[in-house]
Protein backbone atom coordinates (compact mmCIF):
# COMPACT_ATOMS: atom_id res chain seq x y z
CA UNK A 1 0.00 0.00 0.00
CA UNK A 2 2.73 1.92 -0.15
CA UNK A 3 2.64 4.83 -2.81
CA UNK A 4 5.13 6.04 -5.12
CA UNK A 5 5.14 10.13 -5.69
CA UNK A 6 5.09 11.36 -9.21
CA UNK A 7 7.98 13.59 -10.51
CA UNK A 8 9.97 16.12 -8.71
CA UNK A 9 8.54 18.53 -10.72
CA UNK A 10 4.97 18.33 -9.57
CA UNK A 11 5.85 17.91 -6.22
CA UNK A 12 7.56 21.01 -6.41
CA UNK A 13 5.04 23.13 -8.13
CA UNK A 14 2.50 21.72 -5.11
CA UNK A 15 3.75 24.62 -2.97
CA UNK A 16 3.60 27.30 -4.88
CA UNK A 17 -0.51 26.65 -5.74
CA UNK A 18 -0.79 25.27 -1.90
CA UNK A 19 0.86 28.30 -0.53
CA UNK A 20 -0.75 30.73 -2.06
CA UNK A 21 -4.30 29.60 -1.79
CA UNK A 22 -4.73 27.77 1.60
CA UNK A 23 -5.29 28.12 5.29
CA UNK A 24 -5.49 25.87 8.22
CA UNK A 25 -8.30 27.04 10.60
CA UNK A 26 -10.39 24.11 12.11
CA UNK A 27 -12.76 26.23 14.39
CA UNK A 28 -16.30 24.79 12.41
CA UNK A 29 -18.03 21.87 14.14
CA UNK A 30 -19.43 19.10 12.70
CA UNK A 31 -23.16 19.68 10.91
CA UNK A 32 -26.09 17.49 10.14
CA UNK A 33 -27.33 20.14 8.19
CA UNK A 34 -27.06 19.25 4.90
CA UNK A 35 -30.17 19.22 2.84
CA UNK A 36 -29.23 20.26 -0.46
CA UNK A 37 -26.07 19.93 -0.68
CA UNK A 38 -23.19 17.71 -1.99
CA UNK A 39 -19.87 16.50 -0.31
CA UNK A 40 -16.88 15.18 -2.40
CA UNK A 41 -15.01 12.32 -1.27
CA UNK A 42 -12.29 11.38 -3.28
CA UNK A 43 -10.45 7.72 -3.33
CA UNK A 44 -7.78 6.83 -4.60
CA UNK A 45 -7.28 4.03 -6.44
CA UNK A 46 -9.67 0.38 -6.10
CA UNK A 47 -8.68 -0.41 -2.55
CA UNK A 48 -11.76 0.62 -0.99
CA UNK A 49 -14.98 -2.03 -1.86
CA UNK A 50 -17.95 -0.47 -3.45
CA UNK A 51 -19.73 -2.13 -0.25
CA UNK A 52 -17.73 0.06 1.41
CA UNK A 53 -18.25 3.42 -0.46
CA UNK A 54 -21.85 2.84 -0.82
CA UNK A 55 -22.17 2.44 3.42
CA UNK A 56 -20.38 6.05 3.42
CA UNK A 57 -23.31 7.36 0.85
CA UNK A 58 -26.26 6.37 2.81
CA UNK A 59 -25.03 6.83 6.39
CA UNK A 60 -23.96 10.23 5.24
CA UNK A 61 -26.92 11.24 3.68
CA UNK A 62 -29.14 9.78 6.64
CA UNK A 63 -26.50 11.57 9.03
CA UNK A 64 -27.54 15.21 7.31
CA UNK A 65 -29.19 14.94 4.14
CA UNK A 66 -26.75 16.30 2.83
CA UNK A 67 -24.90 14.01 -0.97
CA UNK A 68 -21.85 12.52 -1.13
CA UNK A 69 -20.34 12.37 -4.14
CA UNK A 70 -17.12 9.88 -4.24
CA UNK A 71 -14.57 10.05 -7.23
CA UNK A 72 -11.93 8.02 -7.41
CA UNK A 73 -8.34 9.41 -8.36
CA UNK A 74 -5.46 7.18 -10.12
CA UNK A 75 -2.02 7.05 -7.53
CA UNK A 76 -0.34 7.76 -10.36
CA UNK A 77 -1.08 11.85 -10.68
CA UNK A 78 -2.91 11.93 -7.27
CA UNK A 79 -0.02 14.65 -6.32
CA UNK A 80 -1.05 16.67 -9.29
CA UNK A 81 -4.53 16.70 -8.78
CA UNK A 82 -4.18 17.48 -5.42
CA UNK A 83 -1.27 20.12 -6.32
CA UNK A 84 -3.97 22.34 -8.85
CA UNK A 85 -7.44 21.68 -6.80
CA UNK A 86 -6.66 21.86 -3.26
CA UNK A 87 -6.36 25.87 -3.08
CA UNK A 88 -9.28 26.43 -5.07
CA UNK A 89 -12.34 26.41 -3.76
CA UNK A 90 -14.75 25.61 -6.73
CA UNK A 91 -12.98 22.69 -7.33
CA UNK A 92 -11.11 20.64 -4.38
CA UNK A 93 -12.45 17.69 -2.97
CA UNK A 94 -14.12 18.25 0.52
CA UNK A 95 -12.07 15.61 1.88
CA UNK A 96 -9.55 13.39 0.39
CA UNK A 97 -7.64 10.26 0.15
CA UNK A 98 -3.85 10.76 0.25
CA UNK A 99 -0.90 7.78 0.79
CA UNK A 100 0.74 8.06 3.94
CA UNK A 101 4.11 10.00 2.57
CA UNK A 102 2.16 12.38 0.77
CA UNK A 103 0.84 13.76 3.30
CA UNK A 104 3.86 15.69 5.28
CA UNK A 105 4.15 17.36 1.38
CA UNK A 106 0.35 19.16 1.64
CA UNK A 107 0.19 19.34 5.83
CA UNK A 108 3.22 21.37 5.81
CA UNK A 109 2.07 23.81 3.07
CA UNK A 110 -1.33 24.44 5.23
CA UNK A 111 -3.79 22.44 2.58
CA UNK A 112 -6.13 20.88 5.59
CA UNK A 113 -8.01 21.43 7.97
CA UNK A 114 -7.36 21.72 11.47
CA UNK A 115 -8.92 18.71 13.03
CA UNK A 116 -6.74 18.80 16.58
CA UNK A 117 -10.46 19.49 17.90
CA UNK A 118 -12.00 15.83 16.83
CA UNK A 119 -8.45 13.65 17.66
CA UNK A 120 -9.96 12.21 20.35
CA UNK A 121 -13.65 11.78 19.21
CA UNK A 122 -12.02 10.16 16.37
CA UNK A 123 -9.90 7.60 18.33
CA UNK A 124 -7.32 9.83 19.68
CA UNK A 125 -4.44 7.35 21.18
CA UNK A 126 -5.99 4.57 19.59
CA UNK A 127 -5.42 5.79 15.58
CA UNK A 128 -1.71 4.26 14.55
CA UNK A 129 0.63 6.96 16.01
CA UNK A 130 3.12 6.81 12.65
CA UNK A 131 0.41 8.00 10.78
CA UNK A 132 -0.82 10.37 13.34
CA UNK A 133 2.53 11.86 12.96
CA UNK A 134 2.61 12.05 9.08
CA UNK A 135 -0.45 14.29 8.98
CA UNK A 136 1.00 16.52 12.22
CA UNK A 137 2.12 19.83 12.20
CA UNK A 138 3.22 22.07 15.40
CA UNK A 139 1.62 19.45 17.51
CA UNK A 140 -1.68 20.07 15.52
CA UNK A 141 -3.67 17.21 13.62
CA UNK A 142 -4.37 18.07 10.03
CA UNK A 143 -4.71 14.62 8.57
CA UNK A 144 -5.28 11.17 9.86
CA UNK A 145 -4.81 7.03 9.01
CA UNK A 146 -7.46 6.01 6.64
CA UNK A 147 -5.99 2.46 6.55
CA UNK A 148 -2.69 0.50 7.19
CA UNK A 149 -1.09 -2.46 5.54
CA UNK A 150 2.20 -3.35 6.65
CA UNK A 151 5.74 -5.33 5.52
CA UNK A 152 6.30 -9.44 7.18
CA UNK A 153 8.11 -11.93 6.24
CA UNK A 154 7.30 -14.65 4.20
CA UNK A 155 9.40 -18.03 3.89
CA UNK A 156 9.83 -21.73 2.22
CA UNK A 157 8.86 -24.08 5.11
CA UNK A 158 11.04 -27.05 3.07
CA UNK A 159 13.93 -25.04 2.55
CA UNK A 160 14.44 -24.11 6.18
CA UNK A 161 13.93 -27.40 7.19
CA UNK A 162 16.28 -28.96 4.77
CA UNK A 163 19.01 -26.20 5.96
CA UNK A 164 18.45 -27.45 9.38
CA UNK A 165 16.87 -23.57 9.82
CA UNK A 166 14.25 -22.45 12.42
CA UNK A 167 12.16 -19.39 12.35
CA UNK A 168 14.52 -16.52 14.10
CA UNK A 169 13.27 -14.91 17.33
CA UNK A 170 15.68 -11.39 17.24
CA UNK A 171 17.06 -9.40 14.36
CA UNK A 172 20.82 -10.95 15.00
CA UNK A 173 19.62 -15.05 14.26
CA UNK A 174 17.15 -13.74 11.52
CA UNK A 175 20.87 -11.97 9.60
CA UNK A 176 22.75 -15.19 11.18
CA UNK A 177 19.90 -17.76 9.86
CA UNK A 178 19.56 -16.31 6.37
CA UNK A 179 23.23 -16.55 5.62
CA UNK A 180 23.72 -20.14 6.81
CA UNK A 181 20.97 -20.81 4.43
CA UNK A 182 22.30 -18.85 1.39
CA UNK A 183 25.53 -21.28 2.25
CA UNK A 184 23.79 -24.67 2.34
CA UNK A 185 21.70 -23.99 -0.61
CA UNK A 186 20.00 -26.54 -0.55
CA UNK A 187 18.08 -26.82 -3.51
CA UNK A 188 21.39 -26.70 -5.07
CA UNK A 189 19.56 -23.19 -7.37
CA UNK A 190 21.83 -21.09 -8.62
CA UNK A 191 22.32 -17.31 -7.32
CA UNK A 192 20.25 -18.98 -4.42
CA UNK A 193 19.06 -15.87 -1.76
CA UNK A 194 18.46 -16.95 2.02
CA UNK A 195 16.95 -13.74 1.85
CA UNK A 196 15.85 -11.65 -1.11
CA UNK A 197 16.77 -8.01 -0.74
CA UNK A 198 16.72 -5.76 -3.56
CA UNK A 199 19.67 -3.45 -3.86
CA UNK A 200 17.26 -0.70 -3.48
CA UNK A 201 14.89 -2.13 -2.05
CA UNK A 202 14.96 1.03 1.05
CA UNK A 203 11.40 0.20 2.09
CA UNK A 204 12.27 -2.84 3.61
CA UNK A 205 15.80 -2.21 4.23
CA UNK A 206 15.49 0.80 6.46
CA UNK A 207 13.83 -1.74 8.73
CA UNK A 208 18.01 -2.69 9.94
CA UNK A 209 18.35 1.47 10.64
CA UNK A 210 15.19 1.63 12.42
CA UNK A 211 15.51 -1.82 14.22
CA UNK A 212 19.20 -0.26 16.14
CA UNK A 213 17.97 2.56 16.97
CA UNK A 214 18.48 4.74 13.86
CA UNK A 215 16.61 6.97 11.82
CA UNK A 216 17.16 8.60 8.06
CA UNK A 217 16.45 11.92 9.81
CA UNK A 218 15.28 14.15 12.81
CA UNK A 219 14.05 16.84 14.07
CA UNK A 220 16.27 19.51 16.00
CA UNK A 221 14.62 22.36 17.10
CA UNK A 222 12.53 23.31 13.93
CA UNK A 223 14.93 21.96 11.24
CA UNK A 224 14.76 18.20 10.08
CA UNK A 225 18.14 16.78 9.64
CA UNK A 226 19.27 13.52 7.98
CA UNK A 227 20.45 11.16 10.61
CA UNK A 228 21.91 8.69 8.34
CA UNK A 229 25.33 8.62 9.55
CA UNK A 230 24.44 8.58 12.95
CA UNK A 231 25.71 5.59 15.22
CA UNK A 232 23.10 3.45 15.26
CA UNK A 233 22.13 3.95 12.01
CA UNK A 234 25.89 2.76 10.89
CA UNK A 235 24.74 0.09 13.02
CA UNK A 236 22.31 -0.77 11.27
CA UNK A 237 23.85 -0.06 7.87
CA UNK A 238 26.39 -2.63 9.13
CA UNK A 239 23.98 -5.62 9.15
CA UNK A 240 22.69 -4.80 5.75
CA UNK A 241 25.96 -4.90 4.09
CA UNK A 242 26.17 -8.11 5.79
CA UNK A 243 22.87 -9.62 4.36
CA UNK A 244 23.62 -8.06 0.98
CA UNK A 245 27.32 -9.62 0.90
CA UNK A 246 26.18 -13.13 2.52
CA UNK A 247 22.27 -13.84 2.21
CA UNK A 248 20.97 -12.15 -1.01
CA UNK A 249 21.67 -12.44 -4.52
CA UNK A 250 19.06 -10.08 -5.82
CA UNK A 251 20.04 -7.84 -8.79
CA UNK A 252 21.49 -4.43 -7.63
CA UNK A 253 19.19 -2.39 -9.47
CA UNK A 254 16.01 -4.76 -7.68
CA UNK A 255 13.29 -2.38 -5.84
CA UNK A 256 10.55 -3.38 -3.58
CA UNK A 257 8.22 -5.07 -6.06
CA UNK A 258 7.24 -8.39 -6.99
CA UNK A 259 10.15 -10.64 -4.39
CA UNK A 260 6.96 -13.28 -4.15
CA UNK A 261 8.48 -14.98 -7.28
CA UNK A 262 11.79 -15.66 -5.65
CA UNK A 263 9.87 -17.39 -3.18
CA UNK A 264 7.95 -19.12 -5.61
CA UNK A 265 10.78 -20.19 -8.02
CA UNK A 266 12.71 -22.35 -5.49
CA UNK A 267 10.13 -25.28 -6.36
CA UNK A 268 11.69 -25.37 -10.04
CA UNK A 269 8.22 -26.91 -10.96
CA UNK A 270 6.82 -27.44 -14.63
CA UNK A 271 3.40 -25.95 -15.64
CA UNK A 272 0.89 -28.03 -17.19
CA UNK A 273 2.91 -28.16 -20.32
CA UNK A 274 6.00 -29.32 -19.23
CA UNK A 275 7.93 -25.94 -19.24
CA UNK A 276 9.85 -25.12 -16.18
CA UNK A 277 8.44 -22.35 -14.32
CA UNK A 278 10.97 -21.60 -11.98
CA UNK A 279 13.05 -18.86 -12.84
CA UNK A 280 16.69 -20.79 -12.52
CA UNK A 281 18.34 -17.98 -12.02
CA UNK A 282 17.28 -16.54 -9.11
CA UNK A 283 14.87 -17.99 -6.02
CA UNK A 284 14.68 -17.34 -2.24
CA UNK A 285 14.42 -19.10 0.76
CA UNK A 286 13.12 -15.67 2.67
CA UNK A 287 11.07 -12.63 1.49
CA UNK A 288 9.91 -9.16 2.87
CA UNK A 289 6.77 -7.82 1.28
CA UNK A 290 3.48 -6.26 2.25
CA UNK A 291 0.88 -8.57 3.85
CA UNK A 292 -1.10 -8.90 0.17
CA UNK A 293 1.57 -10.56 -1.58
CA UNK A 294 -0.22 -14.10 -0.06
CA UNK A 295 -2.26 -13.83 -2.85
CA UNK A 296 0.55 -14.47 -4.89
CA UNK A 297 2.25 -17.19 -3.09
CA UNK A 298 2.13 -20.78 -3.49
CA UNK A 299 2.23 -24.26 -4.70
CA UNK A 300 2.15 -24.70 -8.47
CA UNK A 301 -1.37 -26.29 -9.67
CA UNK A 302 -3.71 -26.54 -12.78
CA UNK A 303 -7.16 -25.51 -12.85
CA UNK A 304 -9.14 -24.96 -16.11
CA UNK A 305 -5.77 -25.87 -17.82
CA UNK A 306 -3.96 -22.72 -16.59
CA UNK A 307 -1.25 -22.90 -13.84
CA UNK A 308 -2.12 -20.96 -10.94
CA UNK A 309 -0.39 -20.38 -7.49
CA UNK A 310 -1.99 -21.89 -4.17
CA UNK A 311 -0.69 -21.29 -0.69
CA UNK A 312 -0.14 -24.58 1.21
CA UNK A 313 1.22 -24.22 5.18
CA UNK A 314 2.88 -27.23 4.34
CA UNK A 315 5.36 -25.80 2.00
CA UNK A 316 5.23 -21.64 3.03
CA UNK A 317 4.85 -19.57 6.08
CA UNK A 318 4.70 -16.52 8.25
CA UNK A 319 6.18 -14.43 11.11
CA UNK A 320 7.53 -10.97 11.64
CA UNK A 321 10.68 -9.69 11.32
CA UNK A 322 12.24 -9.86 15.12
CA UNK A 323 13.82 -7.08 16.77
CA UNK A 324 16.42 -7.40 19.29
CA UNK A 325 14.42 -6.01 22.23
CA UNK A 326 11.46 -8.57 22.48
CA UNK A 327 9.36 -6.71 19.92
CA UNK A 328 8.79 -6.75 16.30
CA UNK A 329 11.58 -5.00 14.48
CA UNK A 330 9.99 -1.86 13.12
CA UNK A 331 8.95 -2.00 9.38
CA UNK A 332 7.72 0.72 6.97
CA UNK A 333 4.24 1.36 7.26
CA UNK A 334 2.13 1.48 3.79
CA UNK A 335 -1.57 2.86 3.96
CA UNK A 336 -3.17 6.31 2.98
CA UNK A 337 -4.32 9.09 5.53
CA UNK A 338 -7.77 11.28 4.91
CA UNK A 339 -8.14 14.93 5.53
CA UNK A 340 -10.16 17.74 4.91
CA UNK A 341 -9.35 20.55 2.47
CA UNK A 342 -8.87 23.69 4.22
CA UNK A 343 -10.56 25.25 0.85
CA UNK A 344 -14.00 23.12 1.39
CA UNK A 345 -16.99 24.96 1.54
CA UNK A 346 -18.31 22.38 3.88
CA UNK A 347 -15.98 22.02 6.30
CA UNK A 348 -18.94 20.80 9.11
CA UNK A 349 -20.27 17.98 6.69
CA UNK A 350 -16.96 17.01 6.15
CA UNK A 351 -16.10 16.71 9.55
CA UNK A 352 -19.37 14.69 10.07
CA UNK A 353 -18.00 12.12 7.25
CA UNK A 354 -14.98 11.84 9.66
CA UNK A 355 -16.66 10.87 12.13
CA UNK A 356 -18.60 8.14 9.84
CA UNK A 357 -15.21 7.13 8.89
CA UNK A 358 -13.93 6.59 12.32
CA UNK A 359 -16.82 4.96 13.43
CA UNK A 360 -16.77 1.34 14.71
CA UNK A 361 -18.90 0.00 11.94
CA UNK A 362 -16.98 1.61 9.16
CA UNK A 363 -13.51 0.53 10.47
CA UNK A 364 -14.65 -3.14 11.05
CA UNK A 365 -15.59 -2.61 7.21
CA UNK A 366 -12.15 -1.91 6.63
CA UNK A 367 -10.26 -4.92 8.57
CA UNK A 368 -13.22 -7.33 7.22
CA UNK A 369 -12.09 -6.48 3.59
CA UNK A 370 -8.21 -6.86 4.31
CA UNK A 371 -7.81 -3.32 5.00
CA UNK A 372 -5.91 -2.82 8.39
CA UNK A 373 -8.39 -0.39 10.53
CA UNK A 374 -7.13 3.04 11.90
CA UNK A 375 -7.95 2.40 15.20
CA UNK A 376 -6.66 -0.82 17.25
CA UNK A 377 -9.69 -1.22 18.83
CA UNK A 378 -11.01 -2.88 15.61
CA UNK A 379 -7.97 -4.65 14.88
CA UNK A 380 -9.87 -8.32 15.34
CA UNK A 381 -12.36 -7.26 12.23
CA UNK A 382 -8.97 -8.18 10.24
CA UNK A 383 -9.62 -12.23 11.33
CA UNK A 384 -7.58 -14.16 12.98
CA UNK A 385 -5.18 -16.33 10.45
CA UNK A 386 -1.75 -16.22 10.24
CA UNK A 387 -1.81 -13.20 7.48
CA UNK A 388 -3.96 -10.73 9.91
CA UNK A 389 -1.70 -11.73 12.99
CA UNK A 390 1.48 -11.01 11.43
CA UNK A 391 -0.47 -7.33 10.06
CA UNK A 392 -1.79 -6.97 13.28
CA UNK A 393 2.15 -7.78 14.58
CA UNK A 394 4.23 -5.94 12.26
CA UNK A 395 2.39 -3.02 12.42
CA UNK A 396 2.48 -2.47 16.31
CA UNK A 397 6.04 -1.03 16.01
CA UNK A 398 6.11 0.56 12.59
CA UNK A 399 7.51 3.87 11.51
CA UNK A 400 7.29 5.91 8.20
CA UNK A 401 9.44 8.09 6.34
CA UNK A 402 10.16 11.93 8.07
CA UNK A 403 7.22 13.96 8.21
CA UNK A 404 9.67 16.57 6.74
CA UNK A 405 8.12 19.05 4.10
CA UNK A 406 10.51 18.36 1.50
CA UNK A 407 10.70 14.61 2.11
CA UNK A 408 8.88 13.94 -1.18
CA UNK A 409 11.70 15.86 -3.10
CA UNK A 410 13.50 13.10 -1.34
CA UNK A 411 11.24 10.33 -2.47
CA UNK A 412 11.02 12.03 -6.13
CA UNK A 413 14.69 12.60 -6.84
CA UNK A 414 15.55 8.61 -5.64
CA UNK A 415 17.95 9.45 -3.57
CA UNK A 416 17.24 6.16 -1.04
CA UNK A 417 17.49 4.59 -4.07
CA UNK A 418 20.36 5.51 -4.95
CA UNK A 419 21.96 5.13 -1.67
CA UNK A 420 21.13 1.46 -0.80
CA UNK A 421 22.42 0.39 -4.07
CA UNK A 422 26.11 1.62 -2.73
CA UNK A 423 25.55 -0.06 0.65
CA UNK A 424 26.99 -3.36 -0.53
CA UNK A 425 30.29 -2.36 -2.29
CA UNK A 426 31.33 0.57 -0.09
CA UNK A 427 34.65 0.40 1.80
CA UNK A 428 33.26 3.43 3.97
CA UNK A 429 30.05 3.16 4.87
CA UNK A 430 30.23 6.40 7.21
CA UNK A 431 31.70 8.38 4.72
CA UNK A 432 28.56 7.20 1.98
CA UNK A 433 26.28 8.13 5.01
CA UNK A 434 27.57 11.72 5.02
CA UNK A 435 27.57 12.18 1.29
CA UNK A 436 23.62 11.06 1.30
CA UNK A 437 22.98 13.19 4.35
CA UNK A 438 24.06 16.02 2.36
CA UNK A 439 21.90 15.40 -0.53
CA UNK A 440 18.91 14.56 1.98
CA UNK A 441 19.35 17.21 3.91
CA UNK A 442 19.16 19.79 1.17
CA UNK A 443 15.73 19.05 0.82
CA UNK A 444 14.49 18.07 3.44
CA UNK A 445 13.32 21.57 4.90
CA UNK A 446 12.30 22.92 1.42
CA UNK A 447 8.07 22.94 1.43
CA UNK A 448 9.01 21.43 -1.78
CA UNK A 449 8.76 24.66 -3.77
Amino acid sequence: MKRKLVGLAAVATASALVLAGCASGGAQAPSTDGKGKTVTLWLVGSDTPDALRNYLKTEFNKETGATLKIEQQDWGDIVTKLTTSLPDANNTPDVTEMGNTQSPTFTNVGAFLDVSDMYQELGGSKLLPSFVEAGKVDGKNYTLPYYFGSRYMFYRKDVYSAAGASVPTTLDQFNSTVADITAKNPKGIPNFSGFFLGGQDWRDGISWIFANGGDIAKKEGSKWVATLDSANSLKGLQQLQGIYKNASKAPNDAKDSNQYIYLNDTDQTVDANGNKTGDTSLAAATIMAPGWAHWSIGDLSTQNGKAVRTWNDNTFGTYVLPGNNGKPAPVFAGGSNIGISAKSKNPGLSKTLLKIIFSKQYQEMLGKNGLGPANSDYMSSLGNDQFAKALIESASNSKLTPAAPGWASVEAANVMEEFFSKIRDSSDLKGLAQQYDTKIDALLNVKNG
